[in-house]
């Protein structure tokens, strides 16, 4: 039988609405969905390929077990039962802190497995609660806890006369600095009405061809650029010095901190015309709103946290957030209802309130614990190694930095457990794999997509839009197959431990209502859809509310006005933020020629996103590869004549720290000196290098503690100093 069904891609926090053909159960075809609002019938190549990635070959259809002979098929329920044993005598000899959990980005399709997770760790004692939120930009929740936040959110992008993006490409990446949800109509619509857009980046990216001022600069000199902005906004009087009054502190602070980031200054660091930086600022703060976001190349390149955190300082010393009166954009529809107010929450501790780890000085912070010191946590002997650790949704080989050190510290674990539909790089070196069920074959929600917006003013959805899909399609004949919550509450089940969980939206939510803790009936396991009614327990619009609207709907019963600040809110935004102005000092007093002109390493390694692969997800799709399954170093042609290089050349990609092969490739929309690649590829270090066929490990040139940030741990992932070297 031959059906449509309208479902959600969940490939990534776009979360768009599509129709999903099926034959007999089975996924054969997936398309946008015209009846959905808001996305206008908009899908990507990595949603149309999920009936490739349902019925992959190489797809894992049963758990595995590590034995004499490697990895061998094991029963999923007697895979719950051993590691449970293994863990109990890991606890019982080093303690609870010695289970470690990490939670990576392809935990966000499925909502119970990261909650379920977590409350598992919870119950059995231990905090060591890693994610990948602190090896891409955790200087979001870093900045955004030292200057405080706006009640109402962000200006609507809809009416904004000005949009600021910094080091992103949301027109490929769906990453939050524009709508996400079909970026490119919005942005086309909006330049339409007059929008004017500023982008900085070093590459000319799909966004940057749309800008009216795009800054090219060189890699890693975000902060002065954006401190260079505000010099002139402060300079020409374009602050909106009535809105500073009622709420920011440290205005004059800020004002003396930028002083020295003239647009000569910053144009001579950056390689910009000073004229461009100039018309950057006038054009921004002109507008009556206007928005912006940064993202992860400004996160890579050092001082991602500065980089944020000016940028929040551009937003207030511009106003640019929603006054009593404007239309509400921070809405809930699967989250609690609340209020929005025009005033601020004020800044809270961006450190402490958690773990400590043993090494670097590093704790948790407002981003969570540093993952890039994971490595090191199981590796230093003593009280308090982790010896077992669980990794959800998440490829470490292919994610973390220092690769080495990276796959020394996985094989000297006690356990190691993956939830992973195909062996990965991390699989490889595990213990047990446990074979997971796929998007299309689980129920979802937006519930998720939603709670983007507690990590940062301008994520999330563009309106109250909500939608719940079923799981639609059959597991693959023959399979044994679980949903990863499935695994961590039988483990509960059979340690004795009881669950909690405060639903998906826990993180953040304490800012708008209190946090609803709910504790899990133990005897009878749940359904994935009760777990589902448990997260949205006392959400706007009722769960059963948004099931009758197959193909989501915009609740325009949620739309409402920003209500004016309460008499009692004496709460601020923070301009002068001690540990930022330092930086910025830092950063004014820095040899930044030193910096850019190394003779030995000569060109700059930036991050780049791809339509077709998200992270280390789709690259063993034909559709999505294209006969091409590896990450180019992209490069100048100039540069590649320089080099007598060519498009399709093999070459050795060397930083300071180590070395790998990859493929070159001429692209004219990058600058000269820069190259750039796309993470998560690449094989283990005791393979053999084949960038062809797998790509570049581009943690191999990376150490987790090169220039890393004090308060995440994040190193320097980006503006890394390479050379470039022909491999005959």
């Amino acid at each position: 039988m031959r059906e449509t069904k309208p479902a959600i891609c969940r490939i990534c926090p776009a979360y768009c609405p599509i129709l999903v053909t099926l034959e007999d159960g089975r996924a054969v075809a997936v398309t946008g969905d015209p009846e959905a609002p808001l996305y206008g019938g908009y899908s990507c190549p990595k949603g149309r390929a999920l009936p490739e990635q349902h019925a992959n070959p190489a797809r894992l259809l049963h758990s595995l077990k590590r034995g004499e002979h490697g990895l061998e098929r094991i029963a999923s329920e007697q895979a719950v039962t051993e590691v449970a044993e293994r863990v109990q005598r890991i606890v019982a000899e080093h303690g609870p802190r010695a289970v470690a959990l990490y939670i990576g980005t392809n935990s966000l399709p499925y909502p119970a497995s990261a909650q379920l997770a977590s409350a598992w760790l919870r119950a059995l004692g231990s905090r060591m609660l890693f994610t990948s939120n602190t090896i891409d930009q955790p200087g979001k929740q870093i900045a955004m806890a030292l200057h405080g936040a706006w009640h109402a959110g962000g200006q609507a992008f809809a009416s904004a006369g000005s949009w600021l993006v910094v080091g992103q490409n949301p027109l490929i990446s769906k990453s939050g600095a524009l709508p996400m949800q079909n970026p490119g109509r919005q942005l086309s619509e909006a330049l339409a009405r007059g929008l004017e857009l500023i982008v900085i980046d070093p590459r000319r990216t799909e966004t940057a061809r749309r800008a009216h001022v795009h800054l090219q600069p060189r890699p890693g000199e975000d902060p002065a650029l954006l401190a260079a902005m505000l010099h002139v906004i402060f300079a020409e009087g374009l602050a909106d010095a009535g809105f500073l009054r009622e709420n920011a502190a440290g205005t004059e602070g800020l004002c003396a901190a930028v002083a020295p980031f003239t647009p000569a200054y910053a144009a001579a660091r950056a390689d910009v015309p000073e004229a461009e930086i100039a018309r950057a600022a006038r054009t921004f703060a002109s507008a009556r709103s206007g928005g912006g976001a940064a993202g992860t190349g400004p996160a890579f390149a050092t001082r991602g946290n500065l980089s944020e955190y000016l940028t929040l300082c551009l937003l207030t010393v511009c106003g640019f957030w929603p006054r009593a009166g404007d239309a509400a954009t921070r809405l809930n529809v699967l989250l609690p209802p609340y209020e929005p107010r025009a005033q601020p929450y004020a800044p809270y501790p961006a450190v402490g309130g958690g773990e400590k780890l043993r090494v670097r000085g590093l704790e948790n912070c407002a981003a969570g614990l540093p993952t890039a010191a994971l490595a090191d946590e199981i590796l230093l002997e003593g009280e308090g190694r982790v010896r077992a650790l669980f990794v959800l949704g998440g490829n470490p080989m292919m994610a973390f930095p220092d690769q080495r050190k990276t796959q020394a510290a996985l094989e000297s674990l006690d356990l190691l457990v993956t939830f992973d539909p195909e062996l990965s790089a991390t699989s490889r070196l595990a213990d047990y794999v446990i074979a997971p069920r796929l998007t299309l074959e689980t129920p979802g929600m937006s519930q998720s997509a939603e709670a983007l917006k507690y990590f940062g003013a301008n994520v999330g959805y563009a309106a109250p839009f909500a939608q719940y899909a079923p799981a639609l399609a059959l597991p693959p004949v023959g399979s044994e197959l679980i949903e990863d919550w499935e695994f961590f509450y039988g483990m509960a089940q059979r340690m004795g431990l009881a669950l909690s969980v405060v639903g998906f939206y826990g993180w953040g939510a304490h800012l708008e209502s209190p946090l609803v803790v709910t504790k899990l009936d133990m005897q009878r396991k749940p359904t994935t859809d009760e777990l589902f009614e448990v997260f949205t327990r006392g959400s706007r619009i009722p769960l059963a509310e948004v099931k009758r609207h197959p193909h989501g709907r915009v609740f325009e019963e949620v739309r409402g006005v920003v209500a004016p600040r309460e008499a009692a809110c004496s709460a601020h935004l923070e301009l002068a933020a001690p540990e930022m102005l330092r930086e910025l000092a830092e950063v004014a007093a820095e040899d930044w020629r030193a910096r850019h002109e190394t003779a030995a390493f000569p060109f700059r390694l930036i991050p780049r996103r791809s339509n077709f692969f998200v992270n280390s997800s789709g690259r063993s799709l034909p559709s999505l590869t294209r006969g091409k399954p590896w990450n180019p170093a992209h490069a100048h042609p100039g540069d590649l004549a320089a080099l007598g290089l060519a498009s399709g050349d093999i070459v050795r990609i060397r930083s300071r720290h180590d070395a790998a092969l990859a493929v070159i490739e001429a692209d004219d929309t990058l600058r000269r000196g820069v190259v750039a690649m796309t993470h998560a590829f690449g094989g283990n270090p005791n393979e053999p290098e084949n960038p062809r066929a797998l790509g570049t490990p581009l943690g191999r040139l990376l150490r987790d503690d090169d220039e890393y940030d004090p308060i995440s741990g994040i190193p320097r992932m980006g503006a890394l100093p390479v050379a470039i070297e022909r491999v005959e």
